[in-house]
């Protein structure tokens, strides 16, 4: 697999969200909002890049017996420049988000990349990786986020354009899933025609 493949397989083939179906916690907690979602998948992106970077570079020295204890003191440490951050600069999205930014640090979406791929690969490939995985991530939330804002009440990043009320059970916890449940089907979708026509196309190509 070429670096290319390997970035835009969180995308689709292997989103986080709609295909793994990993981090549905964050995903269902605070995509209130499409900002709220895209707070949450930057930050989470960070630090999936920076894990994957530098458990990339020091795999080799970690001991098999505390390597997954590792993973994580190297992930919350990330996680709190993060929170730091947020707090300092973005104080109104991270009282928003509030508890899920410390909770990044036990988010199965990070510590999976990190002893699946980063522990097994080089840098660059793991940053790749993260970056794809995370912005994968970052689609998912802020896609769920925005039509739950918009179904919601009538509004998206804030600004109303429907004047009348919206559907408030999408604002509300079952929304979540109700919204969730149908972008993960379109994609299923996506993904079985994208399957039919490459598996379509192997057979013409070897039929010549």
């Amino acid at each position: 697999m070429n670096q290319m493949d390997n970035f835009k397989k969180g995308f689709f083939k292997e989103n986080p969200v709609f295909t793994l179906l990993l981090g549905l916690c964050p995903t269902l907690g605070v995509t209130t909002s499409a900002v709220n979602g895209l707070g949450m998948g930057l930050a989470t992106t960070f630090v999936l890049v920076m894990a994957n970077a530098v458990i990339s570079l020091i795999k080799d020295i970690i001991p098999d017996k505390v390597r997954i204890p590792s993973f994580i003191v190297i992930i919350a440490s990330f996680v709190t420049i993060v929170d730091l951050v947020m707090a300092a600069y973005l104080p109104a999205l991270h009282s928003q988000l509030g508890l899920f930014i410390p909770l990044i640090v036990v988010n199965c979406i990070i510590l999976g990349r990190a002893e699946a791929f980063a522990s097994r690969h080089n840098f660059v490939a793991s940053v790749v990786d993260g970056l794809g995985m995370g912005l994968g991530f970052t689609m998912a939330v802020t896609l769920l986020g925005g039509i739950r804002e918009i179904l919601g009440s009538g509004a998206i990043l804030g600004h109303k354009f429907i004047e009348r009320d919206g559907m408030l059970i999408f604002v509300l916890a079952p929304g979540a899933f109700i919204a969730l449940g149908y972008l993960i089907a379109i994609v299923n979708k996506i993904n079985a025609m994208k399957a039919v026509k490459a598996h379509a196309s192997a057979e013409k190509d070897q039929t010549q």
